[in-house]
């Protein structure tokens, strides 16, 4: 989750910053994520979150520009659940950490069904609730510095991911505020052939000490138009049952025989 706060800072504030922040050069890959997680509210809050719950509205596209409602809760550890709301319909995406599950009423499936290999592998291998840098020598990632770039008018530093999995990303990391800007996102085939997707992090928001983006943007090369996610609100350490990670169909069966 992350691109930048913008703070007013009076002249001896903004030359304190410019001599503690190294050239680009001189700067190590383990340093730009040390700055990255102190960024985002430091480790150790990151590690004292348990749950988080964001909640707001998908761009969906067409004609009409469609907003969607969402809700997204996330449980340590790996869980994950997404709720899409349309014409009092709700379409889910649930994962307890092992297996996938999911229902699509918005496409005439209203039964569960379990994910695909696919879909279980992207699954298992996408990041915790903290995204990829907190923890990432305890989670077995390696990172590497490859150069500078540019993303959206920023200076960005660009680093290689290669995860526990040997799953390789690349993710940019502003100059300047050391938060997020952009991240490679799982490619997509489309026509036949697969393509390229970029995850944009921007609009910056703190939450009880912890600095999360509030507007993502999901773009596939070769489609001019991306899919934005807009939040408006994050609860941090909201009291989660594991059951909404379970199967629905199995919860659901509890419900009617309560």
């Amino acid at each position: 989750m992350k691109r930048f706060l913008f703070l007013a800072f009076g002249m001896a504030p903004l030359a304190a910053m410019a001599a503690d922040v190294a050239p680009a050069n001189r700067l190590t890959a383990a340093q730009i994520v040390d700055k990255n997680v102190a960024a985002r509210g430091g480790l150790q809050a990151w590690r004292a979150v348990n749950t988080l719950t964001m909640s707001g509205q998908i761009d969906v596209g067409g004609k009409k520009d469609a907003k969607l409602p969402f809700v997204m809760s996330m449980k340590r550890p790996h869980k994950n659940r997404f709720e899409l709301r349309f014409r009092e319909q709700t379409a889910l995406q649930v994962y307890d950490g092992a297996h996938g599950w999911k229902v699509r009423p918005f496409l005439g499936r209203d039964e569960v069904e379990p994910y695909t290999s696919v879909e279980a592998k992207s699954a298992a291998t996408a990041t915790d609730l903290d995204g990829p840098l907190v923890d990432y020598v305890n989670r077995g990632t390696k990172v590497e510095l490859q150069g500078m770039d540019t993303v959206e008018g920023h200076r960005a530093y660009k680093l290689k991911l290669t995860m526990k999995d040997q799953v390789e990303r690349r993710l940019w990391v502003d100059a300047t505020s050391f938060l997020e800007l952009k991240i490679d996102g799982e490619p997509r085939k489309l026509d036949g052939r697969m393509h390229n997707v970029a995850i944009y992090y921007r609009d910056y928001k703190t939450e009880s000490g912890l600095t999360v983006p509030y507007v993502l943007e999901t773009v596939v090369e070769g489609n001019k138009q991306g899919r934005k996610m807009t939040i408006q609100q994050v609860a941090v350490n909201p009291p989660i049952d594991d059951a909404l990670f379970a199967n629905p169909q199995l919860a659901a069966s509890k419900v009617v025989r309560q």
